[in-house]
């Protein structure tokens, strides 16, 4: 799959998602927008893939809003009003909660400007591998607007609630290297894309049934009260027991040889 903004290439069970609008740091318009959301709707069903790499081309991940071309291709302020209240979620927040409804591991990459939205939609991953020189901010603030693309689901999960607060307030940026102290990266690389490769590789090879079932379950039991949570394990384990895949991953393991996995329909 291709467009003039975003680039999907599936290979050996790995799906990159490719950011293409490098001559502008992958700034969102109409056209990314409408593109980022296309490749999740496509990877949400999308058959053999077991792990998503997610990055931008060139010099950055994404910078964030391109609030002039927005403007002027949605029609203006009127226009971007009615999408804000056009349902939930809402357009912008797909771009970054779509992700969340990828049901296999993503991984953003994440090097040079991470910004406002460019940030969000890295929030939308199970996990970020960060360059340490990168430049991360919730930048909303600056415009006088909150972060609005999913941001609820995300960072407060990831940071304390104090943090998640201090940087919205600010619109400081930090660095890769603080991002990964405060929690919002789950690790540095020097290589941060040849790392998500690495690791979305190292997934792959593990049994999809189980891969998929770990996601759900750690997202829908996140906050959940313990007799959900704990009723959820039991089911997802129940449908896992026995299995073909759980049976591919012990005559494997025994055997100490690369199992050979179905991947769900």
């Amino acid at each position: 799959m291709g467009s003039d903004r975003v680039r999907i290439e599936v290979a050996d069970h790995v799906a990159v998602v490719t950011l293409t609008r490098a001559d502008k740091h992958n700034a969102l318009d109409r056209t990314m927008f409408g593109a980022i959301i296309g490749a999740a709707e496509r990877l949400i069903s999308e058959p053999g893939v077991r792990a998503v790499v997610l990055h931008g081309e060139g010099r950055s991940f994404c910078s964030g809003l391109d609030l002039m071309s927005l403007m002027s291709e949605l029609g203006g302020l009127a226009d971007v009003i009615e999408r804000l209240r056009a349902g939930v979620p809402t357009w912008v927040q797909r771009a970054g909660y779509d992700w969340a409804r990828v049901p296999v591991p993503v991984i953003a990459a994440v090097h040079g400007n991470c910004l406002g939205g460019g940030l969000q939609i890295a929030l939308g991953a199970d996990i970020r591998i960060a360059s340490p020189d990168a430049r991360l901010s919730v930048m909303e603030i600056k415009w006088g607007l909150i972060p609005d693309m999913s941001i609820t689901r995300t960072l407060p999960r990831l940071v304390g609630i104090d943090v998640a607060k201090e940087l919205t307030y600010t619109g400081r940026v930090i660095s890769g290297e603080e991002a990964l102290r405060l929690g919002l990266v789950t690790r540095l690389s020097e290589d941060p894309l040849l790392a998500a490769r690495e690791l979305a590789t190292e997934i792959a090879g593990r049994s999809p049934d189980a891969v998929r079932a770990a996601k759900r379950l750690f997202d829908e039991a996140w906050n959940g009260p313990a007799e959900l949570t704990l009723a959820l394990e039991a089911e997802l384990q129940l449908s896992l027991i026995g299995s073909p895949n759980q049976l591919a991953a012990v005559t494997a393991g025994i055997a100490k040889q690369p199992a050979e996995f179905t991947d769900p329909a």
